[in-house]
Formats: structure tokens, C-alpha cells, sequence
């Protein structure tokens, strides 16, 4: 048995030129997402099969325009095409390219290869290509760039074939030798060179033009701060402007591609103009924003409306997962622990998986037909009003998912100050965390009737939530930006990408990791806190639990309860009288105003660990010790009384209360 050679490959290329459709071809599901250390930008992470000799590590790099970040996460991009010392320095590049726009995505490409990285250049979307009237000579083109150059289609998985056997035949002919390697693109200026002569002395394992790269990058680049100190010493004395380096390139680099690209690139008929066609309605000042809102309304109305029928299957499964385990097992703690704490509690969330997931499929799927782009584009300069930028409105929308990543989307906003306006803001956008609460409480306010014809009355109020975290986020934006300067001019560098069919396979795989990472990392979260919880509501001072019951039997015997009423009255009275009981009690002087009583505070406290904690925290409270368990949470809750006034609990105003207190409570560790 022969060794397998391992190989690490980057998949490179400019933003929405169809990278990840091709990385979700090529390993299909053998991928994982993480974090690139010590940067919270996500990574993923595949397997590539080419055949038995090769184990392959495929690693889709965030997508930038130039070697020359203008965000955090196009900065991982150049530490690991240029650290030889980076976990993910490749063995080869799979260069990615957006046939509808060869000229631009050419100027990233001249830059790796100027790296002397082995690549493999991609030509992607030439469906789209040939329907815009565009044919690409891609056998010349190899010849002009001395690079394998391959066809494919992230749409429909055409080429992928050709792709891998044109990695398996680079590979087979490294190492590159200086012989084979062909003239730079770029060619350094007088300045350039003695600069750089004087960073191979510090940098000697590195090429000419992957020294001028650490000369632009050198004061953010992971490198010792003595060889930053001679860097910056260098670039003194020879008055470096690295913005005058970069547009003689960028304008160099054209001079060169602008030829190459007229020499292989034909038009064969008119092009199509169909995506300026629809823009002109969609990204219309009066129609477009009409046209927005209207599809956001369809979101949350298929939140209620279609998600209600697989929420009801799963309700009806954990109550009978609760039921039967409870009769399988014997009477005890460990029973009341697995029943009133596990299941119950991660039942509350599971319940939810529905409509969280048509929340992110429809984010997804404006994401893939191109739609988010136009958003940002469309309400760029009502955002500049609030001291936002266009960028902005995509990291607002992805709020509606979860406020964390949204937060982090934040790195492509390049100016420090509408950054930070939308980092403070975005917690304001009601997360899917708290589409359980809204669920749960909008049931009791409002009833599930529809108004003209097709209009979900529980939707319409769903959605005002949503618009009320909006003009919070936006409220607060302009207050915060009055009192913040700007010390950087504003501008929204951003491509509106050609509409396209979405490929439902990518789709569903991003839907897919979402409820993963939603479901798992809440589940943790409220796995430990319904145990902890049983644990408080379950026991408590012996004294205090031994009165509770021995007083509720005494008022049961002399008022004639029957049996199930006098259990009810028990668990009542000692759950009271437990840990968790003491601490609602504690607080509930301050909340009773509200309308709100010590069982509603302990979920408050509760919900400040992760915002659907409340729905499993009052889960697990209303299961204890419940000798009803075929009701659902929400039934349970249905029937609890305010002893001071005999009506529900949760009556309208109450239930509005706790709606408006989860728009704007931040209450999200990980957002904190």
C-alpha cells in the first residue's frame, strides 16, 4: 500500500463569482465551518476525492477583489496565500473566475500568480456567459497565462471532471522551476525595487513581489515587531505611499489584462439586458423599497402559515416522548430529571426548528438569486441618514437570523464609525433566538384568524416586532451619530452581481448548517439550564418543602380536593418553596408592576444566558411535578391564574409586556 499524498487547495476568487457552489460540488457533504484562528471569520473546510493516490483538503477562502483588503476577512485571504507559516498555505490555488466579468476578476489572479502559487484557473458561470452573448477561447487563454484552464458550472457540476484531472496533472508536475515560470504581470517601479531589496534581506524566503506585498501589509501581518520596526524604518526612508504603489499597479495590471481578455473573448450577439431591466423596478426609489416590504411580509407570514403543521407533529412527539418515558421508567429523580428537565426543556426549542429554518431559507434564497445586493444598494442613502452605510442593511437582515454572525458580516464595511453604529445597533433586529417567544406570546394576544382572504392576523403582529426592533436599531443610530465624528469619508464599494436560478443544492446545505449551528449551540446552552433549573424548582429548604406539603394535604383534606387537585396543589405550594421559587420571589416586587410574577422573573433571569431560554425555562417550570403531561407548554401556560385578580396570567397586556421587553432587551451573552 502506497502512502496517499496530501495536498491543501484554496479555492480563490472575487466575491459572487459562484466560489462556494463550486466548493459545495467538489466535497459534497464532507465539510465542516469553523472560525480561521484568532479571526472570527467562518471557514470551510472539505474533502476533495480525485482518486486512491490523493487525499485532498479543499478550503474556500472568503472572496476579495485584490490583494489589498479593504475588510478583516479579505485580510485572511492574503496571510494564507502569503505565510508559508499559515495552517492554510497551500500546495495549489483553484483559481475561481465569474465568466460575465473576465477583465475584473483577471486582476486578483495576476496578483497570485505573481505570488509563484501553483493555480488552476476556473472559468464559472460560461452558461451564464454564452447567454449574455459571451464565448471565452479558454485553450487560449491557458496559453496566454501558462495556467490549466478549465470550464465548469457551480450550477449544474459540468467540468468538475476536467477540473480534478487538471489538478492530478499540475500536481504531478511540481515543483514549478524557474525555467517553466513566465514573466510577471507587474513589473516594480525604481522605488519598488530598492524597497523590496531591502526587504529580502529581513524576508529572504520570499519572491520579489511577495516582499512588496509585506512592505503594503507589514504593520497588521503576523510578524516579529522588531522586523515590523526595520519595515517601517524602510519605507520611511524611501517615502513609500502605498496608495500611489497600489493604483500604478492596479493601472499596470489592466494595461496587460485589457489586451489578453479582447484577444479571447467574443461577442457573439446583443447582450442580455434583462438584469438592468429588472433592476430598474427592483431597485426603483418608490417601488423597490414597496416591493421590499412585501416580501419581507411573505416571510413572516410563512413563518406562522407554513410552519404551524410540522410544529404541531413535533409538539404531539415530545409530549409522547415525555409520556412514555415517564411510564418506562420507575418513579424517582432520575425520571423527574430526564422528563421535566431534558425533555422538556429542549423540547421548547426543537418545537421552533420550523419556522427558524424558513426564516433562514428565505434569507438564503434573496442571498442567491442576488436580491441582498440590491437591498444594500437600493437603501444605501436612507441608511447614510442614520449614520449607516448601504453594507449596513445586509448585516441588519442577517439579524433576523442571529445577531452574532450579522455582527461579524460588519467586517466588510470598510469606514471604523458606520462599523461601529452598526455592531451597537444590530442586537436591535428581533434574532430567530426569539421567534420562540414571539410564537408562544403572539398566541395569546392575538388569534389566528385571516384577514382579507390571505392575510395571517398573527403574522401581521409577528411582523410588527420586527419593524418595532427596526426603528429602535434605527432611533438609536441617529442619536448615537450626532454625538460621533467621522474621521473617514463614506462610500459604497459594492457589485450588484447578474440575477441567477438558485442552485437549491447550495441552498439547502446553507440551511442546513444554520439550523445546525442554531439548534446545537442554543441546545448546549439550554440543555445546562433545564437541568440546573429542575435541579432549583424541584428542591429547595427541607423545612420550607416539608411545610409546603404537609399544608397543602391539610387544606386538601379540609376543602374535599379530589386527588388530581390536591397533587396539582402540592406542586404548586413546593415549587414555591424551592431555590428557583425563593429567587423569583426576590424579584418579583420589581416586576409585579408589570403584571409579571416570580415564575415570569425566574425567565427573564434566565433568558439572559440566550433569549430562548424563556420558552424552556417556563417549559420546565410548568412541567413540574404537572400530572398533566399531554398539555402542550403553551396550554399549561393557558391555564395559569393570577390569584389576585382569578383572571389568566397571561391576559393582553401582560403578554404585549413581555413582547416589547424581548425587542429590546439585548439579553444574548454571545451578542454581548
Amino acid at each position: 500500500m502506497t502512502e496517499k499524498k496530501k495536498i491543501k487547495i484554496v479555492l480563490v476568487g472575487n466575491p459572487n463569482c459562484g466560489k462556494t457552489s463550486v466548493f459545495n460540488l467538489l466535497t459534497g457533504l464532507r465539510q465542516r465551518t469553523g472560525n480561521f484562528p484568532g479571526i472570527t471569520v467562518d471557514k470551510k473546510i472539505g474533502q476533495l476525492h480525485l482518486n486512491d493516490n490523493f487525499h485532498v483538503e479543499l478550503i474556500d477562502l472568503p472572496g476579495t477583489y485584490s490583494l489589498y483588503p479593504l475588510s478583516k476577512d479579505e485580510r485572511v485571504v492574503i496571510k494564507s496565500l502569503l505565510q508559508k507559516s499559515d495552517p492554510h498555505f497551500p500546495d495549489m490555488v483553484i483559481y475561481i473566475i465569474d465568466s460575465t466579468h473576465l477583465e475584473k476578476n483577471l486582476l486578483l489572479f495576476s496578483q497570485i500568480r505573481d505570488l509563484e502559487i501553483p493555480l488552476v484557473l476556473a472559468l464559472n458561470m460560461t452558461d451564464i456567459a454564452m447567454n449574455n452573448g459571451l464565448e471565452i477561447n479558454a485553450v487560449k487563454l491557458a496559453k496566454e497565462l501558462h495556467v490549466p484552464v478549465v470550464k465548469v458550472s457551480g450550477r449544474t457540476g459540468e467540468g468538475l471532471l476536467d477540473l480534478k484531472e487538471s489538478i492530478v496533472n499540475l500536481y504531478n508536475e511540481l515543483p514549478i522551476t524557474k525555467e517553466k515560470r513566465c514573466d510577471c504581470f507587474y513589473k516594480l517601479g525604481e522605488k519598488e525595487k530598492n524597497i523590496v531589496k531591502d526587504f529580502e534581506i529581513l524576508f529572504p524566503e520570499y519572491n520579489e513581489y511577495q516582499n512588496l506585498i509585506i512592505a503594503h501589509h507589514y504593520d497588521w501581518l503576523p510578524i516579529e515587531q522588531n522586523l515590523k520596526n526595520k519595515s517601517a524604518e524602510i519605507l520611511e526612508k524611501n517615502n513609500f505611499d502605498p496608495l500611489d504603489a497600489q493604483v500604478n499597479e492596479t493601472l499596470q495590471r489592466f494595461s496587460k489584462i485589457e489586451p489578453l481578455v479582447r484577444s479571447v473573448l467574443s461577442k457573439n450577439k446583443k447582450s442580455n439586458h434583462s438584469t438592468s431591466k429588472i433592476d430598474n423596478i427592483l431597485t426603483n426609489n418608490v417601488f423597490g423599497v414597496l416591493i421590499f416590504f412585501v416580501i419581507m411580509a411573505i416571510v413572516f407570514q410563512s413563518i406562522f402559515q407554513f410552519a404551524s403543521y410540522p410544529m404541531d407533529l413535533i409538539d404531539s412527539g415530545m409530549s409522547f416522548l415525555v409520556e412514555t418515558t415517564k411510564n418506562a421508567l420507575p418513579e424517582g429523580w432520575f425520571n423527574d430529571l430526564l422528563t421535566d428537565g431534558v425533555i422538556s426543556g429542549i423540547g421548547g426549542i426543537v418545537i421552533f426548528i420550523p419556522q427558524i429554518a424558513i426564516l433562514f431559507l428565505f434569507i438564503t434564497l434573496m442571498e442567491e438569486v442576488g436580491y441582498l445586493a440590491r437591498v444594500a444598494y437600493m437603501l444605501d442613502r436612507v441608511m447614510q441618514k442614520f449614520g449607516l452605510n448601504g453594507r449596513s442593511v445586509i448585516a441588519l437582515i442577517s439579524g433576523g437570523a442571529c445577531a452574532i454572525p450579522a455582527i461579524m458580516s460588519t467586517r466588510t464595511i470598510s469606514n471604523p464609525k458606520e462599523r461601529l453604529l452598526t455592531i451597537l445597533v444590530t442586537p436591535f433586529i428581533s434574532c430567530s433566538a426569539r421567534i420562540p417567544v414571539y410564537a408562544i406570546l403572539v398566541a395569546f394576544v392575538v388569534p389566528s384568524t385571516v384577514i382579507l382572504g390571505f392575510l395571517n392576523l398573527q403574522g401581521l403582529v409577528f411582523m410588527a416586532m420586527y419593524l418595532l426592533g427596526i426603528v429602535g436599531a434605527l432611533g438609536s443610530s441617529y442619536v448615537i451619530n450626532k454625538f460621533m465624528k467621522n474621521e473617514q469619508k463614506s462610500y459604497l464599494l459594492l457589485e450588484l452581481p447578474d440575477y441567477k436560478m438558485p442552485l437549491l443544492k447550495n441552498v439547502f446545505y446553507t440551511v442546513l448548517e444554520k439550523i445546525k449551528q442554531f439548534v446545537f449551540e442554543a441546545g448546549k446552552v439550554i440543555l445546562v439550564i433545564s437541568v440546573l433549573l429542575w435541579f432549583l424548582a424541584s428542591y429547595g429548604p427541607s423545612k420550607k418543602m416539608e411545610l409546603a406539603e404537609s399544608s397543602s394535604i391539610e387544606y386538601a383534606t379540609q376543602n374535599n380536593l379530589s386527588e388530581l387537585e390536591k397533587d396539582d396543589l402540592i406542586s404548586s405550594k413546593k415549587l414555591e418553596a424551592s431555590y428557583i421559587g425563593h429567587m423569583g420571589k426576590f424579584i418579583e416586587p420589581a416586576i409585579e408592576p408589570l403584571g409579571y410574577d416570580w415564575k415570569i422573573g425566574i425567565a427573564l433571569i434566565t433568558s439572559f444566558a440566550a433569549r430562548e431560554v424563556f420558552v424552556g425555562t417556563m417549559a420546565t417550570i410548568y412541567s413540574i411535578g404537572s400530572v398533566d403531561d399531554e398539555l402542550s407548554i403553551q396550554q399549561k401556560m393557558q391555564k395559569e391564574i393570577n390569584l389576585k385578580t382569578g383572571k389568566p396570567r397571561f391576559n393582553m397586556a401582560v403578554s404585549l409586556s413581555l413582547l416589547v421587553f424581548y425587542v429590546f432587551a439585548m439579553q444574548c451573552m454571545g451578542t454581548l
